[in-house]
């Protein structure tokens, strides 16, 4: 089974100069704990929950004054659409990761998948394998 199977597509997106505010606001709209961070049609980074919370709030910063792209991480792991689902959970859990950005071959965000997408998409033992690694690191 392919990636693009599993994955949900029409991902929202970030800018980079959007406040960490907006980010945390969109967050709780679409009930996600992390958002693709998007410049010019290229995926440039990824923002979670947490890392509003550790690289922004616990050090004080304004979430209304601070930009995405001071809290975000910028070397961003991600797949492709048309990659082997199980090969995929395997790469998640050597990578400590739940969740991936999914790109095309043109290097075009397409959508995102997650261990549980795996696991509901029948890729179940690969997922786990994933989940067991991420929880051991």
């Amino acid at each position: 089974m392919q990636v693009h199977e599993l994955m949900t597509p029409d991902v929202e997106v970030i800018r980079p100069d959007d406040t960490l505010q907006t980010a945390a606001k969109m967050m709780a709209d679409i009930d996600a704990g992390i958002l693709p961070v998007g410049e010019n049609d290229r995926l440039v980074g990824m923002i979670t929950d947490r890392d509003i919370t550790v690289r922004a709030v616990a050090e004080g910063r304004d979430p209304d004054k601070t930009m995405v792209r001071d809290a975000m991480s910028d070397a961003v792991r991600y797949c492709f659409e048309d990659e082997d689902a199980e090969e995929v959970a395997r790469k998640m859990g050597s990578w400590q990761i739940r969740r991936l950005p999914v790109l095309n071959r043109d290097k075009r965000l397409v959508g995102i998948v997650s261990l549980g997408d795996m696991v509901i998409g029948g890729s179940e033992d690969p997922a786990k394998e994933a989940l067991k690694e991420i929880s051991q690191g």
